[in-house]
């Protein structure tokens, strides 16, 4: 058996299986950030992520771009669970043959998106690759997050209103690069109109969606045709493309026309759309795609 046999998901749960867990963590491996509470007033979040050379970007990507990106993505996670960025660490793993301008302008962008979004540079490592080989960055940053305004994908309900901020699709266009951490609106929501459940959409709403509801023991009915897409992509690609970055956002109905009616107020350049309900676990529908790293660039 390989890796691409079994996928993604199935390996984190083979693995986290054989080693010690925290016996009394918030949250353990599988939300988008762990959680640590060391008792001492915010809880802390920890968070770690990886880019890889024709992976997640591409030889000839601008690498100020890239450096956006590879902090950004940490942001959404934070952001998707109501929290701030505090210290990065960066990794680089590089063939010696890069250039030093690359390297430069990468960090370049780390500052751009840093300076932005709130964090600082705490510290890191590098090493080199075998020439011809991938270039590798990880990133590992510690993040905050006030007690009452903690959010999980775990905790949706029955009857919740599913929704979305933005438009789906597109990302392997070129949106992977430039896209903007929803971390502003995830601070409005978590203070004004909290969410029962929240994630951000890394791998695709078909492959999301469906963790987020195995996560709460629900299922799920998908309002296809309410998906807002971008504009020039089909409705497979907003699925099943990947890297939105978008909220993926669950909330109880009572509360969701008030809730649409102040954020087009707040946030006008930005829509939230209502695309299904949470329905009981074996109940509603299903959904398949999405990005799998071993079983999508297995194939």
């Amino acid at each position: 058996m390989q890796l691409r046999d079994i996928g993604e998901d199935a390996l984190i749960e083979r693995l986290v299986a054989l080693v010690p867990h925290d016996p009394s963590p918030w949250a353990g491996p599988g939300d988008d950030c762990a959680v640590i509470d060391d008792g001492h007033g915010a809880l802390r979040l920890l968070k770690t992520d990886a880019l890889v050379e024709n992976v997640h970007f591409t030889p000839d990507a601008e690498p100020h771009r890239v450096g956006w990106k590879a902090v950004a993505r940490v942001i959404s996670d934070f952001a998707a669970m109501g929290g701030k960025p505090e210290h990065f660490l960066i990794t680089l793993a590089l063939p010696p043959t890069l250039p030093v301008a690359w390297v430069e302008e990468f960090y370049r962008g780390i500052g751009t998106c840093l300076r932005k979004f709130g964090g600082y540079l705490a510290g890191g490592e590098t090493s080199s690759v075998p020439i011809g080989s991938a270039a590798v960055i990880s990133i590992a940053a510690t993040g905050k997050v006030e007690r009452d305004e903690w959010v999980l994908r775990s905790t949706a309900r029955a009857g919740d209103a599913i929704l979305v901020t933005g438009k789906l699709g597109g990302s392997l266009a070129g949106k992977h690069l430039d896209f903007t951490p929803r971390a502003e609106q995830a601070q409005w929501l978590v203070k004004h109109f909290k969410p029962t459940a929240m994630m951000d959409l890394s791998d695709g709403l078909a492959k999301d969606l469906p963790r987020l509801a195995k996560a709460s023991g629900l299922g799920f009915m998908l309002e296809k045709s309410a998906i807002p897409i971008t504009p020039g992509c089909s409705l497979q690609q907003a699925l099943g493309d990947g890297e939105d970055f978008e909220l993926l956002i669950t909330t109880r109905p009572e509360s969701l026309a008030e809730l649409m009616e102040s954020w087009a107020r707040h946030f006008p350049e930005l829509g939230l759309t209502q695309i299904g309900t949470m329905t009981s676990a074996g109940e509603g529908g299903e959904l398949s795609g999405g990005w799998d790293h071993f079983k999508t660039l297995g194939n």
